[in-house]
């Protein structure tokens, strides 16, 4: 569900819809959330049962052992792919504001940064696009 949410929000993030934006952002919040407090009942349930890592005491070599073990195994991958979805999304956020800043310094008239021939920066005055 957070791997959908965090397309989605990708999504939103490359779209014009602010709203959507604002909703895909609001719903993964809610979602990892929801993650923080199930790992918090995870660790409460794992010292009552005095287990550390999960599968930590079952005996290994038996059926539930290797199950505990595999299904770990998936959740930290699919945590990882969250992650890099998450990382790539915030990715895209930062390219927007940058986009967004030197919008605004052209509107307000501001010396933006260009290269020259040799390729050293140059900071050159424009007029602005219009006065309030």
């Amino acid at each position: 569900m957070l791997s959908m949410t965090l397309d989605a929000e990708r999504a939103s993030l490359t779209g014009r819809s602010p709203e959507a934006v604002e909703q895909t952002a609001a719903e993964k919040m809610r979602l990892i959330g929801m993650l923080e407090q199930l790992e918090d009942e995870r660790r409460a349930l794992s010292v009552v049962a005095e287990q550390g890592l999960p599968g930590a005491r079952v005996p290994h070599g038996t059926a539930l052992a290797a199950t505990v073990a595999q299904r770990w195994r998936t959740l930290m991958e699919l945590m990882a792919s969250c992650r890099k979805g998450n990382e790539v999304n915030g990715y895209i956020v930062n390219l927007r504001q940058g986009q967004i800043k030197q919008l605004l310094g052209i509107v307000r008239g501001g010396s933006p940064i260009t290269y020259g021939p040799q390729g050293k920066t140059s900071a050159r005055a424009l007029r602005a696009l219009a006065k309030a």
